[in-house]
């Protein structure tokens, strides 16, 4: 076996470890409950409903979620990748959503997304500790780190205001 067989061989568990471990802390469930829980019956009425002294509402933290996991997403997957201004398109303007499809829709793309960046780690042929090429030194692993540090955060930040909503035990 030539040698560089046999490092490829050696480390196949070590890497199929190293994403098994990935695709769970994205998904989360191991410290906290899974993203499906902790966004399951958000109300239309509850999403724009402000608090007094915090700087946004449900539906802020919702799409501000969404567009920041699909921003991540893009950047690790599209050569073509555009950065958005910061911080200007990364929250939105808007307090509430105008429609229960707007919600649904906002809740939707933040699973469906996920499960994207979930696709790209199990994908054996990506390379998680390789340069993106159109990156300044990033990789595949630490954009999955950063969605899920930054779906973590604030996962956390919607249950502190759904508790403070009164519609979280």
């Amino acid at each position: 076996m030539k040698r560089v067989d046999a490092i490829k061989a050696s480390t196949m568990p070590h890497d199929q470890q190293l994403r098994d471990q990935l695709i769970k802390l994205m998904r989360s469930g191991q410290a906290f409950r899974t993203r499906e829980e902790l966004l399951q019956g958000i109300s239309l009425q509850d999403a724009g409903r402000k608090i007094d002294k915090l700087p946004y509402t449900l539906w802020q933290l919702l799409e501000h979620l969404r567009f920041a996991q699909h921003d991540i997403l893009e950047f690790s997957r599209n050569p073509n990748y555009q950065e958005p201004k910061w911080p200007d398109d990364y929250w939105p303007q808007d307090t509430a959503p105008t429609s229960p499809t707007d919600l649904d829709h906002t809740l939707q793309a933040i699973a469906n997304d996920q499960e994207e960046m979930v696709k790209l780690v199990k994908d054996p042929s990506n390379d998680l500790f390789a340069p993106i090429p159109h990156g300044q030194g990033q990789t595949l692993l630490r954009e999955a780190l950063l969605v899920a540090e930054h779906n973590a955060y604030h996962l956390g930040q919607i249950v502190v205001l759904r508790r403070l909503l009164g519609e979280w035990e």
